[in-house]
């Protein structure tokens, strides 16, 4: 295909406006014209021609360069190649329309190969934007994504090309975060700081009014507390782009997930500890948690089921604290998947809370859809509970909402999950018994049935788990008694002498004091038997 370089001189005629081109009596000196190139691209589908124009080249051998350059790129495609031939067409033509920088000519060849847009203009922020648009979750899963794209990744890497992500790149994003929870961290202790001089600063005197209201707007003037950005949510930003990065792979735009290899700090799951006596003391006197997961032992789980016993979501604390179904399963469990004369239920719905809105939903895995097999007493809980919403719907008459589910309102309607936890929560405080989570009452039902040696992949199973180690990692909390057992038994496999010795000295011991006490009494007895003088 044809192509040239030639001079050109851009100067104009005072009068008419018009070029001067060749008739410019600078034309001759060295650095005046530019030099420009032409090159003839393939023609369009519909057969009409088309160009490559470029100039503002400062010598003949930069424009030179810059024409080898476009005939590098059309080489790319081979001659039985249409489709090729076209891609790098379009291509030449958008960079001469749009006066960017021609593409680098290896680059070019391995996204011809790959399949792969060759222009590569697509930014992180437009790519979030497209793959979020194709995502159909739940809503509430979408927020997730949208706030972690919102607020961490289009304003720290949104502008970037999509193709020229690296790992450092990312690493940068997560320092910059650390940084600036280190700055959030000194702000808020800034502002707390000074809102505690306020309240030592008296209402009375004028001084002291000027003083506070000085304080005051210094005070408004200071950033609001703010929270940080925690070890979970970093660890939920990069799962977010390494998601939308892969998917950006499976449609052939990038080849390589940044996201896949970037480190951050790991996340450390609090590990749920059992309320002792020695926890409980402290609790009382210091008012502190020793874990945020807690979970109460089997006397204290049977405080409470007594103490709620005449509560109207008695039977949904029971489920919860025996068989360990989570808070949206609980509320959005239906009677039609409730047979009690098998002595099972099967979880498949539940409610979520997306902010304060609810919506029902499936299980968000398919380990979610299990049958939960269920012990003869919490039947007898189910069908007390069943006769009294049988009673409230006659009472409601008319006016009953009819939704099919275990646990409802007093019309019958949805109970909404964040309300039930509120109930939870009073009630716990009114038992005066150590504080624990809703959710914390499955960690205690996967507990009961560890300690009762129950399988672990059974206890994976009722709990809805698609691996056992979850289960192991997170739930197999272990009972002081069963502890102590454990402790007892592994001592006794190892003999050792000295044990041994102490053993028979101990019980040489006890057999001596038992000795000396029966001869104790056996005296006491016959100084009772003698005659009094």
């Amino acid at each position: 295909m044809k192509g040239s370089t030639y001079r050109r001189c851009s100067c104009r005629d005072p009068k008419t406006g018009k070029e001067l081109g060749t008739s410019c009596p600078k034309r001759n000196s060295r650095n005046h014209c530019t030099y420009s190139i032409r090159q003839e691209l393939p023609p369009r589908e519909d057969g009409s021609r088309r160009s490559f124009a470029r100039g503002g080249y400062g010598s003949l051998k930069a424009a030179q360069a810059g024409l080898d350059h476009v005939r590098a790129l059309l080489g790319l495609a081979e001659a039985d190649d249409p489709e090729g031939i076209e891609l790098i067409g379009e291509m030449l033509a958008e960079v001469s329309r749009e006066k960017t920088p021609l593409p680098d000519v290896e680059e070019t060849r391995r996204r011809l190969k790959a399949g792969q847009d060759l222009i590569g203009s697509l930014t992180v922020s437009e790519w979030l934007d497209r793959w979020l648009a194709g995502k159909r979750i739940r809503k509430s899963g979408l927020n997730r994504y949208e706030t972690d794209i919102r607020v961490h990744l289009k304003p720290r890497i949104g502008h970037r090309r999509l193709d020229r992500l690296r790992v450092s790149h990312l690493s940068e994003m997560f320092t910059a975060i650390a940084d600036a929870n280190a700055e959030i961290l000194e702000q808020n202790a800034q502002r707390r700081a000074a809102v505690e001089e306020l309240a030592t600063v008296p209402w009375k005197g004028a001084e002291n009014r000027a003083r506070r209201k000085a304080m005051k707007a210094a005070i408004d003037a200071m950033p609001p507390f703010r929270r940080v950005t925690g070890p979970a949510t970093r660890l939920h930003v990069k799962a977010t782009l390494r998601a939308a990065l892969n998917d950006a792979i499976g449609q052939q735009i990038i080849t390589f997930n940044p996201a896949a290899h970037v480190e951050i700090d790991p996340v450390r799951k609090p590990k749920a500890l059992v309320w002792t006596d020695e926890r409980v003391a402290k609790w009382r006197k210091t008012g502190e948690k020793p874990s945020p997961v807690m979970v109460w032992t089997p006397e204290q789980t049977g405080a409470f089921l007594d103490f709620a016993a005449e509560d109207r979501l008695y039977a949904m604390w029971h489920l919860i604290a025996f068989r360990g179904l989570r808070r949206g399963e609980a509320c959005g469990q239906p009677w039609s998947e409730t047979n009690l004369d098998t002595h099972s239920l099967t979880v498949s719905s539940q409610l979520v809370q997306d902010g304060w809105e609810v919506e029902a939903s499936e299980p968000k895995t398919d380990s979610g859809f299990r049958v939960v097999a269920l012990d003869d007493y919490t039947v007898e809980v189910l069908k007390r509970h069943r006769e009294r919403q049988d009673a409230d719907r006659e009472e409601w008459a008319s006016a009953w909402v009819e939704t099919g589910l275990v646990f409802t309102q007093e019309d019958g309607s949805w109970l909404h999950p964040g309300k039930v936890t509120d109930f939870f929560e009073r009630l716990v405080a009114t038992s005066g018994l150590p504080p624990i989570r809703l959710h914390d009452l499955r960690h205690g039902a996967a507990t009961l049935m560890l300690a009762a040696g129950v399988d672990v992949k059974v206890v994976s199973d009722t709990l809805g788990h698609s691996d056992t180690r979850i289960t192991r990692d997170i739930y197999q909390s272990v009972l002081p008694h069963v502890g102590k057992s454990a402790a007892e038994a592994t001592a006794k496999l190892v003999p050792l002498q000295r044990k041994a010795e102490a053993e028979k000295a101990r019980k040489a011991a006890k057999k001596a004091k038992q000795a000396a006490k029966a001869q104790a009494k056996g005296k006491k007895k016959d100084e009772q038997k003698k005659p009094k003088k």
